[in-house]
């Protein structure tokens, strides 16, 4: 009698087990997904590059993680790379991405919610910050340089220029940026629909603060171009906080 008791019952408490297991299993996948989706929106998000404007320093389908925290305490600098949503009309006429089966499009959508996909890098730009608030950013001077708050920059290190041409800019501008909005340009000058092409649109090229995701720090695939990203930040040094202090310099060393 006992025998047969303890023989029934085996059955029930192997399956009470693998309902166990399910259950922590898939208390597990939902604890994941909710780490994710927080880190997402504000720690790190992953984006791959649709276009070359940035060229050479990204290169099109690169992955890229984009510091979103960092930012937000320290601010942006002059040279830093960043992602930003469209700050309206500059992605007009960019080819629309190829159409997918709606179970694909649904999954997509889930993963990049939780930030296990990145696709909404076609919605977004990546450029280099130029000018950050307050600055004058003009192009070009005779050696064909910006210059901010009129010191000349020497980006040569960085840009994709034609054989043979120097000039940062085939497009001459002259803009005095405002406050909370930046001036980035692409790397591969002659080929990014950039702030110099989206003057005429209602923000004047300028991009807002707030729709500014945050700062490109590594590239993550192909495995041969893993890296961290760089600012050239050394590009920008000396460059006084505003004109105004730039003039207060001259007239001083002239005193």
């Amino acid at each position: 009698m006992t025998t047969d008791i303890t023989t029934a019952a085996r059955p029930t408490r192997r399956g009470r087990g693998f309902l166990t297991f399910l259950r922590d299993i898939a208390l597990i996948v939902v604890i994941a997904l909710v780490v994710s989706f927080l880190i997402k929106t504000f720690v790190v998000r992953s984006f791959f590059i649709p276009s070359g404007s940035m060229e050479n320093t990204l290169q099109v389908d690169d992955r890229i993680l984009v510091d979103e925290l960092t930012p937000a305490w320290t601010g942006y600098e002059r040279g830093d790379i960043v992602v930003f949503e469209d700050p309206g009309g500059w992605l007009e006429g960019q080819p629309a991405p190829a159409p997918r089966a709606p179970i694909v499009e649904a999954v997509d959508h889930l993963l990049t919610a939780v930030g296990l996909s990145a696709g909404d890098s076609d919605d977004h730009l990546v450029k280099r910050i130029i000018g950050i608030p307050g600055d004058h950013v003009e192009c070009c001077n005779a050696l064909g340089q910006i210059s901010v708050n009129g010191v000349p920059v020497d980006e040569l290190d960085y840009l994709k220029l034609p054989v043979g041409d120097t000039a940062a800019s085939n497009e001459p501008f002259d803009v005095q940026v405002p406050d909370g909005a930046l001036w980035v340009l692409g790397d591969n000058r002659d080929n990014s629909r950039d702030a110099r092409f989206n003057m005429d649109q209602p923000g004047g090229g300028f991009v807002p603060l707030e729709n500014v995701v945050g700062r490109v720090f590594l590239t993550t695939w192909p495995l041969e171009r893993f890296g961290l990203i760089d600012g050239h930040h050394e590009v920008f040094r000396g460059i006084p906080e505003h004109e105004e202090e730039r003039e207060e310099q001259k007239a001083s060393a002239a005193g």
